[in-house]
Parts: C-alpha cells; sequence; structure tokens
C-alpha cells in the first residue's frame, strides 16, 4: 500500500511512524511533514490547504491511501478533492468537518442526535454576549465558534475577560460550566460503523497544576485506570454511534476519526466539543499502544468497510506524552533555536521511549531547529504508567532547547494512584 499523509505536527509524526512499522505499506509520504517525518517518509512541498495540488500530489504518487491530518484541510475540502479523483481518502468531507469547524453547527447535530451536552447560547452581539454570562455565571466558558488550533475555548471566573473573549470572536459559544476530570475518545468511522479506539486524557494548561492559558495541549497518556470500565461502550452508544446516524441521515455522512472530547461529570458523561480528526497529543500515545496494523484499519474506513474488520488488539501496558514547547508558548513562540539531545535519546532510550517532531525544521547545515509553538512530544512506553512516565521524562531531560518548557506532572497524579494500590494489593497478599 501506498500512502499519503497530509500535515506536519507531531499528530502527522505519529501516524507516520505508526504506518512506516505496518508491514503493508511499501511507500510512504507526507505533505508538508517536518524534520522528523523525513526520517520514516519522502517529503514534498505541498500547501496542505491546495485540494487541488493535494489530489494531484496523490495521483501522480498513486496512493493507495491519503490521510488529511490537520482540521483546517479537511473544513478546507482537501478530502473532497482527492475522493473526487477516485482515490481513497480518510478523513470527512468538508460538510462533516463543520463539525468541529462550528461549534454552533456541533451543537445542532448533538440536539438532533439526543448527546448529552453542556446547555449553551450561541450569541453574535454584545447584548446576547451579556445575556449569557449572566444566564451561567461563573466559571465562564467561551468559545470561538470557529477553528482556533485549540486555542479558542476561555475558562476563566473573570467576567471581562470572558467578555473580552466573545467580543474578538465572530461568533461565539457561551456555555454552561462541566465539572469532573476530561477524557479524550478516538474513533474511527466509514461513515456507518464506529470503531473506537482507546480513551486517553490530554493536559490543556500550560503550566504544572493546571495552570496558566490553555494551549494546544501539553501531554497526555493512556490507558486511564481511574475510568469506569464500561465509558467506551456507554459512549459509543450515547454520543458516537448516534452523532455519526444523525450525520448520515442528513446526507452528509461522516467517514474519518471522530472525536469526543468528553467530561465525566456528576450527571454523567457529557460532550465538550467534537473534533474530525486525530487529536494532539492523544494520538501519540493511543498509536503508541495500537498493535492493529494502522494503514489496514484507516483504509477500511476510507472504502467503506470497517465492518469486516477483526477486533483491534492492544497493548497491556501504558504509554506517556511530554510535549516541549518554545519560549513563549501559547503566546507568540520563538523559532529558529537549535535543538539538541535528539539522537542520545534514540541512542540510549529507544524504542521504549522516542522523540516525535513538531514544530522544526532543518537549516542548511543539517540541524534541527525549533519552527513552531510546540515543538517536540516525548512519548514513551511501560508496562504501566509509572514506567512510561519515568522514561518519558528521562528522554525529555536528553533534549536542550533554549527556553523551552515543558510540564513536570504530566500523569504524575494517575501514576502515583496506581502504584499505591499496587502496592495495596501486595501488602493485602502478603497479610493473606
Amino acid at each position: 500500500m501506498k500512502v499519503l499523509v497530509i500535515g506536519g505536527g507531531a499528530r502527522e509524526h505519529a501516524l507516520c511512524r505508526s504506518l512506516s512499522l505496518d508491514p503493508e505499506v511499501t511507500a510512504l509520504h507526507c505533505a508538508p511533514g517536518n524534520a522528523g517525518i523525513a526520517e520514516v517518509a519522502e517529503l514534498h512541498g505541498v500547501n496542505a490547504l491546495d485540494g487541488a495540488a493535494v489530489a494531484e500530489l496523490a495521483a501522480g504518487l498513486q496512493a493507495d491511501l491519503v490521510i488529511v491530518g490537520p482540521e483546517a484541510p479537511l473544513v478546507a475540502g482537501v478530502a473532497d478533492a482527492v475522493r473526487d479523483r477516485g482515490i481513497p481518502v480518510f478523513g470527512p468531507s468538508a460538510q462533516a468537518a463543520e463539525l468541529e469547524g462550528s461549534k454552533a453547527f456541533a451543537k445542532d447535530v448533538m440536539a438532533a442526535a439526543a448527546v448529552p451536552t453542556a446547555r449553551s447560547y450561541v450569541c453574535t452581539t454584545r447584548e446576547e454576549i451579556d445575556e449569557a454570562l449572566d444566564a451561567f455565571g461563573a466559571p465562564y466558558v467561551v468559545k470561538d465558534d470557529g477553528l482556533a488550533a485549540g486555542k479558542g475555548v476561555v475558562v476563566t471566573d473573570d467576567v471581562e475577560a470572558a467578555r473580552a473573549h466573545a467580543l474578538a470572536c465572530d461568533r461565539v459559544v457561551i456555555e454552561e460550566f462541566l465539572d469532573g476530570p476530561e477524557v479524550s475518545l478516538f474513533a474511527v468511522t466509514d461513515g456507518v460503523t464506529v470503531v473506537p479506539l482507546q480513551p486517553a486524557q490530554d493536559f490543556k494548561r500550560a503550566h504544572d497544576g493546571d495552570q496558566g492559558p490553555n494551549t494546544g495541549g501539553m501531554g497526555a497518556y493512556s490507558p486511564l485506570p481511574w475510568a469506569d470500565p464500561k465509558l467506551v461502550d456507554e459512549v459509543m452508544a450515547t454520543v458516537l454511534q448516534p452523532t455519526v446516524d444523525e450525520l448520515r441521515r442528513r446526507g452528509t455522512p461522516f467517514s474519518g476519526l471522530l472525536y469526543a472530547g468528553l467530561a465525566i461529570t456528576s450527571r454523567g458523561v457529557r460532550v465538550i466539543e467534537f473534533n474530525a480528526r486525530f487529536g494532539d497529543p492523544e494520538t501519540q500515545v493511543v498509536l503508541a499502544r495500537l498493535k492493529t496494523p494502522l494503514a489496514g484499519l484507516l483504509h477500511a474506513a476510507a472504502t467503506g468497510t470497517l465492518a469486516t474488520l477483526p477486533p483491534l488488539r492492544w497493548s497491556d501496558g501504558a504509554a506517556v506524552t511530554v510535549v516541549i514547547a518554545s519560549h513563549n508558548y501559547p503566546d507568540t513562540p520563538r523559532t529558529g533555536d537549535p535543538i539538541d539531545g535528539l539522537d542520545d535519546v534514540a541512542e540510549q532510550d529507544g524504542p521504549k521511549a522516542y522523540v516525535l517532531h513538531a514544530g522544526t525544521k532543518r537549516d542548511e547545515s543539517g540541524a534541527v531547529l525549533s519552527a513552531g509553538g510546540r515543538v517536540l512530544s516525548v512519548t514513551a512506553t511501560g508496562s504501566d504508567l509509572t514506567t512510561a512516565r519515568q522514561r518519558a521524562y528521562r528522554a525529555v531531560g536528553r533534549i536542550s532547547l533554549d527556553g523551552s518548557q515543558h510540564r513536570t506532572d504530566i500523569a504524575a497524579k494517575v501514576a502515583d494512584a496506581d502504584a499505591d494500590a499496587d502496592a495495596d494489593a501486595d501488602a493485602g497478599a502478603q497479610g493473606s
């Protein structure tokens, strides 16, 4: 199978890494890619938002499968352009991708499908904004209706900050605050059949202790030992399948990756948001645990044959990802700084720990430089979360990037709780 991946972040590097390990993949291409992806795929300098150019590249490569990674190309109709050339593509149409492209549209779909979510108002005027903020009170949850690269949401107790964010958006969704831990659950779908992946949890705030501004995500882990074992089945029945069925009923079937951001509230599971693609950094940990070859799974979704696949296979272990971000992220990041230590991680920690590139490039001498806000995703696996976390942070410690920042508490609480539970179990066994 010849595969072309569209995008250039850590999500796409995670996809390319998994595809490069798939024996069914005979040729792997990526456009535009990054310095890390270049080690496993042939790069092409094509604009990811140009559907015609992407389709032409896919046809020229005689690609058997095109995977569109980021949300912006999906909303721009890149998957449609590829599909129109008769090439199997993993990614929804522009119409179906509005599930992420417009939060108001997503709320409308959820209402029609009876999917549990937060009560909300769609606002376009100052008067509507003030009424909605008054109706819900603090904490205020204000979401830009359109795409905002994971940074369009403000959750604050400061009504003036909430109002300022709302006024800066053309159209805004203001909703009630949902209590409880958050979970990300991905599902692969061909528009009819829905196949859930393993849940993960990401860390949105920039600083330790969930402090600081929202970001695109500073780390993630999987599995979730604290989650109800029936969670995936419940979300399938109440969220994922009804949403896919509703979009098909509307004549805009959703084929690709449906991402449900969930809150496990005191009143049950509620949808925070939908995304129309693999999430970053959750993809890094989910794919690290997936044992089923990736290309066949995504090709089945692209060709409407998911129902024929056997159940997915997963490792029993755990995975942790820690994001290394550039100076000043998530505000205007500093770029062009050299990155050292990548070879050390590969030599001393691989394959249990490895580095996925997000915002990187090579200069004329071949040195790897920072080229974005989130620069690297350091990912590690282990028999449990404690081991995976230790490996991830040991690898992080080998990397040098001037002015960089990362959280030191990714998966810390759950790893500690997991270790305490194991210790209690050992003590109980000894006592018996």
